[in-house]
């Protein structure tokens, strides 16, 4: 029994010792991180925790440490969840004309319980959602400017064009009401030349004529207006892609990918020749799509390809005619 005894005795040392050589090491490991320096790490050996500490791997030192939380207090793991315990209401937006931070009287006739209120209150509710309308507007700016704004509304949502539009849209505006543009001109004309210029702006294909169908003003009008707060507001535009409108004019017309990959391939080739100059980019993206339906064995008639990209024959057969003598393809 005593043989076993001391064995015990001789590995518990034996860890020991180990364990105090470790501590040694430990030790010099702290001594040594205490003179380094953060700046002279390699960014590559820096790692961002979930707690949101940044620690060198390698030495094991943290180097930032207090982290600003800027979420709720509170958590939630749901959206219900979310809803019930958010104490605020919902962002800023350039789209209405008190940026959305006043409150309005809801429609639905209800108390704070979900029951059908009284007549004799139905009625009072009505007086109130009606005052509370009118009041919302305190001069004629502002009634001009609600009044731009929900026709901005009303003809991007015609369009199908992004939220982010209808607010580059509602600032161009801002800034026109602000310079004093809006002057001896339409409400509607100068809020379309806005959503037309907010359209060009952030790259989503809308032509002059597809703009003039869901506006109360001509085509001609519009663009007066639009180069008139560009050219005042100083809004640099490039000129539009013609690319830009291949995919959707394929996509209306049932043509394949290799269409619209053989149209972009004629836009590009025939525009670095320079035809493009002064043509209009419709027209042009149209006249390729044509050609490019030949090409591919999936005809379309140009009567089909005009109606879509809202031009004329004339103008397809005259581009078309342009872009296959500069490809070098007989007809």
């Amino acid at each position: 029994m005593t043989r076993p005894t001391r064995q015990r005795d001789h590995d518990r040392q034996r860890v020991g010792d180990e364990d105090a050589e470790e501590d040694e090491i430990d030790i010099e490991a702290v001594e040594d991180i205490d003179e380094l320096d953060p700046e002279d790490f390699d960014p590559e050996d820096l790692t961002r925790t979930a707690d949101g500490e940044l620690i060198h791997e390698e030495t094991g030192m943290i180097i930032e440490d207090e982290q600003i939380d800027p979420g709720p207090e509170w958590r939630a793991f749901n959206h219900n969840e979310r809803q019930e315990k958010s104490r605020v209401g919902a962002p800023t937006t350039k789209t209405m004309h008190d940026k959305g931070l006043t409150t309005t009287i809801d429609w639905k006739d209800k108390d704070a319980y979900g029951r059908s209120i009284s007549s004799k209150k139905r009625s009072q509710m009505h007086r109130l959602r009606k005052w509370q309308e009118r009041i919302r507007t305190k001069d004629a700016g502002e009634r001009n400017l609600q009044f731009a704004l929900s026709e901005i509304d009303r003809m991007a949502s015609a369009l199908g064009v992004p939220r982010s539009v209808r607010e580059v849209a509602s600032v161009i505006y801002r800034q026109a009401l602000n310079e004093d543009l809006i002057r001896g001109r339409s409400i509607e004309g100068v809020s379309t030349a806005a959503l037309y210029a907010a359209c060009r702006k952030e790259g989503i294909p809308r032509s002059l004529e597809e703009i003039s169908e869901v506006s109360r003003v001509d085509r001609k009008e519009i663009g007066r207006t639009y180069r008139y707060i560009s050219q005042e507001l100083g809004l640099e535009m490039r000129p539009v892609d013609p690319k830009k409108y291949v995919p959707r004019f394929s996509s209306e017309l049932e043509l394949s990918e290799e269409v619209q990959s053989k149209a972009n391939e004629i836009i590009e080739t025939t525009a670095e020749q320079g035809l493009l100059s002064g043509k209009s980019p419709t027209g042009y993206a149209a006249a390729a799509i044509y050609a490019a339906s030949l090409l591919c064995n999936e005809k379309k008639t140009q009567r089909e390809v005009a109606d879509v990209a809202q031009v004329t024959e004339v103008t397809i057969r005259n581009r078309y005619q342009e872009q296959i003598e500069a490809m070098g393809i007989h007809s």
